[in-house]
């Protein structure tokens, strides 16, 4: 259950329309100051690496939650995950990813376990309940 406010969280989906939507739900449950929005998972993953090249001074703009889509062209959420775990331990202790997708494949939900750092996995739409509802 998630009762506390983010400073920071990402959005990584292909689909622009549902990004929109989910940056409004996630506004309307005031979890989050700030949004960041990638339409895809290659420039999401390329910002995480800047970012941890940078050093400890820009810990502070990484996000604490990435809502992650599965199926998106070029690179899909697992390939993104792949690349993620190459990441410091100080990027993936810090953010918390959460598996946002219209995947109903049981083997995607069994998969997405095998990465530590994915806390909950949510079916599309996001919804303030299940934002409400996340086991972060």
């Amino acid at each position: 259950m998630v009762n506390k406010k983010f400073k920071t969280v990402m959005l990584i989906d292909d689909n622009e329309i549902d990004n929109l939507i989910n940056q409004k739900i996630i506004e309307a449950s005031n979890i989050s100051e700030k949004i960041y929005i990638h339409s895809g998972a290659k420039c999401a993953i390329e910002f995480l690496k800047n970012v941890d090249q940078l050093g400890d001074s820009a810990l502070g703009i990484l996000p604490e939650v990435i809502f992650l889509d599965i199926d998106m062209p070029l690179m899909d959420g697992f390939q993104f995950l792949d690349l993620f775990d190459k990441l410091s331990d100080k990027i993936k202790n810090k953010c918390k990813i959460v598996m946002l997708t219209s995947s109903i494949n049981p083997q995607d939900v069994s998969k997405s376990k095998n990465y530590s750092y994915v806390k909950d996995y949510v079916n599309k739409p996001l919804t303030q309940e299940n934002v409400k509802a996340l086991s972060l």
